[in-house]
């Protein structure tokens, strides 16, 4: 017996008709470069564990948000590798520090382009941990919270467009909000780290960005991978300190909490796609077991129809080439 074709089937077998009925479109328009900036560097250096992802200068880093631009990319994301390290990462709210020349030389350079800057202590402590160490060595929350904002604070000052803190400390959003506003940044919006998990994705980040905790682990203020309702209390609790943006981390096995949480909160969601996922696809490409041009655009696709409104990405810039090809 024939059965009648579907009425979408019918539809899906012209290529003209499969754009119109599509449900889900991913454009570069969606997409965040992540960018590593280190000192002291000239130039470009490979990070081994992320395959065509590398430390940056400044210059550097000017040129590759020049090149994210030009490929029509939302924005870039910046992530300081500082020379010298403390007990305390105060380096990361220093004036002069990497991420705070970086901003003043790619909002030259681009004034136009989005540059968002991570807030975190981790790329600056010499112990690797997200905060200041307190007794026993356990990240003290309140200690931090007021560094945190320091810093944000900093970027702002430097030029930056958007405020991402991802350390994952308690009360770090309504403290940045206070000190953005107090010093005249109240236009500034935060993109709150909500649901970061204790994810063992992170590896290459850690190796790009010398973050690797020296003793311990970070399971103390991140989150359990098996907890989604946690991860939508979380998002709520920032949404009511001031987030104007939430995140999920990682992305490619948290397409249910990005859908609850952009349920929960109806704000934009933005899903980082992170290094470890990204060193899979990689690895899984060079080694022949897929097509790397078809597995990630499946891959950010997935996460825009999960709920995401932005992507970040170290595909970024890949995927907006394949993407302009398409059209």
């Amino acid at each position: 017996m024939a059965f009648p074709q579907t009425r979408m089937r019918r539809l899906r077998a012209s290529a003209d008709l499969r754009g119109l009925v599509r449900e889900t479109e991913l454009s570069p328009a969606r997409l965040v470069l992540p960018m590593f900036v280190a000192e002291p560097l000239s130039g470009r250096e490979a990070i081994a564990t992320m395959p065509g992802v590398d430390r940056l200068s400044i210059s550097a880093a000017v040129s590759e948000a020049e090149q994210a631009a030009a490929l029509g990319l939302a924005a870039v994301m910046l992530f300081g590798v500082p020379a010298d390290k403390d007990e305390l990462g105060s380096g990361a709210w220093d004036e002069e520090g990497i991420v705070q020349m970086a901003v003043r030389a790619i909002k030259q350079a681009r004034p136009d382009l989005l540059v968002i800057t991570d807030v975190c202590l981790c790329e600056y402590t010499s112990h690797g941990h997200c905060g200041v160490l307190g007794e026993g060595g356990a990240v003290d929350n309140d200690a931090t919270v007021e560094l945190l904002a320091r810093t944000a604070v900093s970027h702002a000052r430097a030029g930056a467009d958007l405020i991402a803190p991802s350390d994952m400390m308690d009360g770090r959003v309504g403290a940045i909000r206070r000190e953005l506003d107090a010093d005249g940044f109240s236009e500034i919006p935060i993109l709150a780290y909500s649901a970061k998990f204790a994810s063992a994705f992170y590896g290459p980040f850690r190796e790009a960005a010398g973050s690797t905790p020296a003793f311990g682990d970070r399971r103390s203020y991140q989150m359990d991978p098996a907890n989604g309702r946690e991860a939508v209390r979380e998002a709520l609790l920032d949404v009511e300190e001031g987030a104007d943006m939430v995140m999920v981390k990682p992305a490619l096995g948290y397409g249910d909490v990005i859908a609850a949480v952009k349920a929960a909160t109806r704000l934009p969601v933005a899903a980082y796609n992170v290094s470890g996922e990204y060193a899979m696809v990689k690895a899984a490409a060079v080694a022949g077991q897929l097509d790397e041009r078809s597995a990630v655009l499946e891959i950010l696709t997935s996460l825009r129809r999960a709920g995401a409104e932005v992507v970040i990405s170290y595909h970024a810039k890949d995927a907006a080439r394949w993407l302009t090809e398409q059209t």
